[in-house]
């Protein structure tokens, strides 16, 4: 990550989500509620600082602004039950509550999923990897395995990629591969390029058929390994972190053919 010279300003969502404290959507939503210091005056949104400025987030110093850190992620299985924000005011268990500790930054979960639902989830301490990687234009791909009960129509099947009308607007599956299943029980792996609220369910609610279970294998080319149990963790490679960024455009570099590194 390239850091700006010590007098060239930039804006503060930027500068902060660089040093891990946030993602830029996060850090722009702290500039409207006021928790941001510049110089000793309230910052705002479009304000710009420099890395000789000082700047304080929740009454708390922001050191060191131009030090580079090295970018790090971590896939997490989560289980049900949690949920992906950082405090939960109804005292329920949240992801974060299982991950190391970070000196001078934070973790940020790279989207989220809902509480009923289990699977892969990335956590990164790289504002601007998150920023890129939840942003709808970088159209990255999600891939679930679903169980539903009972005998699903071809037809039915068929307009899941074709494209259903919800109540945000069209929405499809770029692929619906039928994956066995016992009895009534039926498992679908579903992939999609977005990632609106519990677009999936919705999308299976809209053809009158019910989701049982719900489980993310695979974000962004990465699959949750095997071997990674619910609530625990694993952490990237620097060589696949590496890959993350240049997917993203944020380095230099030609993205293989094909997904990157399973660990299964």
């Amino acid at each position: 990550m390239s850091l700006p010279i010590p007098n060239e300003s930039e804006k503060i969502q930027k500068v902060l989500a660089r040093k891990g404290l946030g993602s830029r959507r996060k850090i722009e939503d702290w500039l409207r509620e006021g928790r941001i210091v510049v110089n000793g005056k309230i910052a705002k949104l479009g304000d710009r600082i420099t890395l000789e400025d000082k700047v304080i987030v929740d009454g708390k110093p922001v050191r060191h602004l131009n030090q580079q850190q090295r970018s790090r992620v971590l896939i997490y299985h989560k289980p049900t039950g949690e949920v992906c924000t950082r405090n939960d005011p109804e005292g329920r268990k949240t992801i974060f509550d299982h991950l190391p500790r970070l000196g001078n930054s934070r973790w940020i979960a790279i989207g989220r999923l809902d509480i009923n639902t289990s699977g892969i989830i990335l956590l990164t301490n790289d504002g601007d990897l998150a920023n890129r990687l939840m942003h709808p234009r970088s159209e990255i791909e999600r891939t679930y395995a679903v169980r539903v009960m009972g005998e699903v129509e071809l037809k039915k099947i068929q307009s899941l990629t074709k494209g259903v009308m919800l109540e945000d607007g069209m929405a499809k599956f770029d692929s619906v591969v039928a994956a066995g299943g016992e009895g009534i029980n039926k498992w679908y792996h579903v992939s999609l390029h977005e990632g609106r609220n519990r677009e999936v369910r919705r999308l299976w609610e809209a053809i009158d058929t019910q989701v049982s279970r719900l489980i993310r294998i695979s974000f962004a080319g990465i699959a949750l390994p095997r071997n990674l149990r619910a609530g625990k963790k694993q952490e990237l490679s620097p060589e696949d972190v590496k890959r993350l960024r240049e997917l993203v455009k944020l380095e230099r570099g030609k993205v293989p053919k094909g997904k990157m590194r399973r660990k299964r």
